[in-house]
């Protein structure tokens, strides 16, 4: 569960090691990381390769690598790319872990200060070319992380983990999906098909509520009640019907506004195709009604 892995891995960032890097066209060789590594390219081109997959940014873009990922980098031109090396969840070790160093890829023996990724932590994939919703406050902060992160006031250490928090929040609330299950997403339908009989509901309607697709909708209400939207309305109109043609004595042209059907001839021709009689020979029958 993800639950019990974050209580063991309790989230406290820790800056590692941070640098304002302004430098003529660099390179920087193979290696595999402990912890995570955040770069905004400020100004310049640069290539990294992670995990064995080439990606290119420009100025404006941001780079996150996580722990256990193969890295190398280069600056394609003269680059400005401030970056901070950090812990996301607690280590009590963490004073031992290190920014790795060229060709260190085999990390066996530092297994015990490897940091969790995204993943692990939230079950987000989170991609290398990060796109935040709001880039302009994520430099602000990436920049403010950097000016206060070697400062030793317990105060202003405390303001640097909540700025890291703030960031992975940024991202997290970028491409964080919640996870579906249809009975979370769909505890809503019978109130709301209550609540709501005698008005006219679409289906692009109840699917936008519950965020999904019309065709994705569709399918996983009919996965989980066996039958159609449509047809459950249907059923609960119809079900309705009888009940009131049973235990009151509204007239068919009222009992067909309450239930949301058309007209009248739409109510008499409906009833009758799921129930065998019409309203007025149910009405007549005195069956009493049993909700189905």
């Amino acid at each position: 569960m993800l639950s019990d892995f974050l209580k063991q891995h309790p989230i406290v960032p820790f800056v590692r090691q941070s640098d304002f890097a302004v430098r003529k066209p660099w390179s920087y060789p193979e290696r595999r990381l402990l912890d995570y590594l955040l770069v905004y390219i400020q100004e310049g081109t640069c290539c990294f390769h992670v995990d064995h997959k080439k990606y290119t940014f420009n100025a404006g873009q941001f780079c996150l690598v996580q722990p256990g990922s193969l890295l190398s980098l280069e600056g394609l031109t003269n680059t400005v790319t401030p970056y901070i090396h950090f812990d996301l969840s607690f280590n009590p070790e963490r004073e031992h872990s290190f920014p790795t160093r060229p060709g260190q890829i085999d990390l066996s023996a530092y297994q015990h200060l490897l940091q969790p990724t995204i993943k692990d932590l939230y079950g987000v994939e989170m991609p290398v070319q990060v796109e935040p919703s709001k880039p302009l406050k994520l430099k602000e902060t990436l920049l403010q992380v950097i000016e206060q992160a070697e400062k030793q006031d317990p105060l202003i250490q405390l303001k640097t983990q909540h700025l890291v928090t703030e960031i992975i929040l940024s991202l997290l609330e970028t491409y964080y999906q919640a996870p579906y299950t249809a009975s979370q997403s769909f505890d809503w339908i019978t109130s709301y098909f209550s609540h709501h009989l005698s008005d006219p509901i679409s289906l692009a309607d109840m699917a936008a509520r519950a965020n999904l697709s019309i065709s994705r909708f569709s399918m996983v209400f009919k996965q989980r009640y066996g039958i159609s939207p449509h047809q459950y309305l249907m059923n609960m109109r119809v079900n309705h019907a009888k009940e009131l043609l049973t235990h009151t004595d509204l007239s068919q042209e009222s009992i067909a506004s309450y239930c949301g059907f058309a007209d009248l001839h739409h109510f008499s021709k409906t009833f009758k195709k799921r129930t065998g009689l019409t309203p007025g020979e149910l009405k007549k029958s005195k069956i009493p009604f049993i909700r189905a």
